[in-house]
């Protein structure tokens, strides 16, 4: 080898080795930097010098997202440095569920971050389509996701909380598909998408500001719930887990209960009395009476409610694909907080998905379905892709338990505490929840808790709603007075189709 070939081997090996160092500093150790992405922002880039990167992801073609017929996020030409702007015609009402997609940001949330791989045409499954754009030429389109959200069900649901603080969440307890998810007060998501730096900003500080949360998703994530009453479910269940009690059991129902280890003086809602002071179990929760209960959970025991509680979720990790927070059984140190957990209070928290899945479960003979948000992917010309298929995530309790918990929620709607759930036509099970806030001020956490159908054996929808306490609730408000009612437009729009 002659001298001067020599100097060019040399001075390529020296090119490639330096190439090499380049592309490990940028793809290894600045990788985070440049690709940084975090659950509440989305954030693919943090380093201004990646503008190259940003314009590659945000000026795509970028595939909708579908609720039935209905686009809830579409892309359109944009005469700007991006070429498409992200548009949200559903804006607010579906906001909790699609997110957005920002430029300003460089961030995206909800399911445009969820399913992103999808919707901007990088996910394996879109293979064929990536290749069909290569051979023609064409620009490359992201592919779509359509939702299990029934936009009926939404709708109702929506118009049913009247821009009240609460959430709404709607299962097909068969499937574990979800039917409605609504968090409100929302937002108008093309104000944060917009291309314009200054809406776009000043839309994020004044929601940011606001006290009400709007970007808060209460059906998942957010400040957790306690779930007051709609918990006796679980408690009634540890009971008739472990042979404490059933249904026919008689127990001891006092106006009030002194706690053991405290001069607290626990009583039933608004101190009213609970029968005669002597009840069946099932009278008593039909009526949301608070001293058995609490006695109930004492006499169970906290490892048992513990255990109850993990049999069905609480303390488990779900994405559907949105992250959902964990709901949480506090760790008891005494019978006086296992009286209070018992009957939901004390520092037992849940998400309103939490809450309609344990209906669910209770509406599927024990079989927990786990919950999903997207029905089926589809190409860029709306083919399928795949198809989402239900599965079972556990089996809290048999059939046996769950038939002697269902007859009970009935008795509730039928002469209980929820008869304002009641629909024409239809049977509905059902419990109902008043949480207190620990304010001084404004009205308690109401809920409702159930499902219902033309066939009680064969449910079409299960369902939970609550609503923050506060001063958008009386303080004399309850479950059955403020949730009930709404629980029964979403059951109503739910099997009228």
């Amino acid at each position: 080898m002659n001298r001067q070939i020599r100097q060019v081997t040399v001075l390529v090996l020296v090119m490639m080795l330096a190439l090499a160092a380049s592309l490990t500093s940028v793809q290894g150790l600045s990788r985070p930097a440049l690709w940084e992405s975090s659950s509440a922002q989305g954030t693919l880039t943090t380093d201004t010098r990646n503008s190259r990167m940003v314009y590659a992801q945000f000026g795509t073609d970028r595939g909708q997202i579908l609720a039935g017929d209905i686009v809830v996020a579409d892309s359109e030409a944009s005469d700007d440095a991006y070429a498409y702007q992200r548009t949200y015609p559903a804006g607010e009402l579906y906001a909790p569920v699609t997110g957005y997609f920002s430029t300003h940001f460089s961030s995206m949330t909800g399911l445009e971050l969820a399913a992103n791989s999808v919707l901007n045409g990088e996910d394996p499954s879109l293979f064929s389509s990536r290749i069909k754009s290569l051979i023609t030429g064409e620009t490359q389109q992201g592919g779509a996701v359509k939702l299990t959200i029934d936009p009926q069900v939404q709708q109702a649901a929506w118009d049913a909380l009247g821009g009240r603080r609460g959430s709404v969440v709607a299962l097909d307890p068969s499937t574990g598909a979800i039917l409605a998810l609504v968090s409100s007060p929302s937002y108008d998501p093309n104000l944060l998408a917009s291309h314009d730096a200054g809406t776009a900003q000043s839309a994020w500080d004044t929601l940011a500001g606001d006290a009400a949360k709007p970007l808060s998703n209460r059906a998942i994530a957010g400040d957790l719930y306690p779930p007051g009453s709609t918990f006796k479910i679980l408690t009634m269940s540890a009971a008739l887990r472990t042979g404490t009690a059933d249904a026919s059991t008689e127990v001891s129902a006092p106006d009030t209960l002194t706690l053991p280890g405290t001069n607290h003086a626990l009583s039933n809602y608004a101190g009213e009395s609970c029968g005669n002071g002597t009840v069946t179990l099932a009278y008593a929760f039909a009526e949301s009476c608070n001293t058995p209960f609490a006695q109930l959970a004492m006499d169970v025991g906290d490892d048992e409610l513990a255990t109850e509680a993990a049999n069905w979720g609480f303390g488990e990790s779900l994405e559907i694909p949105l992250p959902v927070t964990q709901s949480t059984y506090p760790a008891n140190d005494s019978k006086a907080q296992t009286a209070m957990a018992g009957i939901g209070q004390a520092s037992v928290r849940v998400t309103p998905l939490m809450m309609a899945s344990v209906a669910a479960t209770i509406a599927n003979d024990g079989e927990q379905m786990t919950p999903y948000l997207i029905a089926q992917t589809l190409d860029s010309d709306l083919s399928v892709v795949s198809t989402t298929s239900p599965s079972v995530a556990r089996t809290p309790i048999d059939s046996g338990v769950a038939q002697s918990l269902s007859e009970m929620m009935q008795q509730v709607v039928k002469d209980g505490t929820g008869t304002t759930a009641q629909v024409a036509g239809v049977t509905v099970a059902g419990k109902t929840g008043t949480a207190e806030t620990g304010s001084a001020e404004g009205g308690p956490v109401t809920w409702f808790v159930g499902f219902a159908g033309t066939d009680i054996s064969q449910p079409t929808i299960a369902l939970a709603v609550v609503l923050d306490g506060g001063e958008q609730t009386a303080t004399t408000g309850t479950g059955g007075s403020v949730a009930g009612p709404i629980a029964a437009s979403v059951i109503d729009a739910a099997v009228d189709q």
